[in-house]
């Protein structure tokens, strides 16, 4: 965020500018190694309150079928055996509460659902930057346990792939009011 800009001069409702946002994950496959992938296919809006940042909100929804980890046959298996897709299409999350750390820093709580399973949790998001008021950038993660939403494939995975996953979100929203 600039210097001269004011999180009142943020205040509005913006769509996810899909092309220039990640979503994406980091989990470590064996010891030695991280896997690293992204959502392609996904939609969302954000509602900024600058006065009033816990009045601010966010909705995402991701298609879970358009993971890509670079892998085809790794991703074969990331939509059928752990996120099984045929079942459950979409990857959600709905903030149920915004708290303002610092003046670029928040933490936006909400609903993640994954699989079917809805569980609380949340993520440290920091303002990166504006674009004349009519563009912002959001960077943000969380650490999950994927097995907290049924994220699993058999007794193996859990000793190959770590239970833990890293959520990450490099947005950009474009402002439409």
């Amino acid at each position: 965020m600039t210097t001269t800009t004011r999180l009142s001069e943020l205040t509005g409702d913006y769509v996810l500018d899909t092309a220039r946002t990640r979503i994406g994950f980091v989990a470590r496959h064996t010891m030695a190694t991280k896997v690293r992938g992204q959502f392609d296919e996904f939609e969302g809006g954000v509602h900024l309150d600058g006065d009033d940042p816990s009045k601010s909100g966010a909705e995402l929804t991701i298609q879970a079928k358009s993971i890509q980890t670079r892998n085809q046959r790794r991703d074969d298996q990331l939509r059928s055996r752990f996120l099984d897709v045929d079942d459950n299409a979409t990857i959600t999350f709905t903030s149920t509460g915004v708290e303002q750390v610092d003046a670029t820093t928040f933490k936006v709580s909400g609903n993640l659902t994954i699989r079917g399973v809805t569980k609380p949790v949340t993520v440290d998001f920091e303002v990166t930057g504006e674009e004349n008021g009519c563009r912002v950038g959001f960077a943000g993660s969380v650490v999950i346990n994927r097995k907290d939403w049924g994220v699993n494939w058999n007794a193996a995975t859990g000793v190959l792939v770590s239970e833990k996953v890293t959520l990450e979100f490099d947005v950009a929203a474009i402002r439409q009011s």
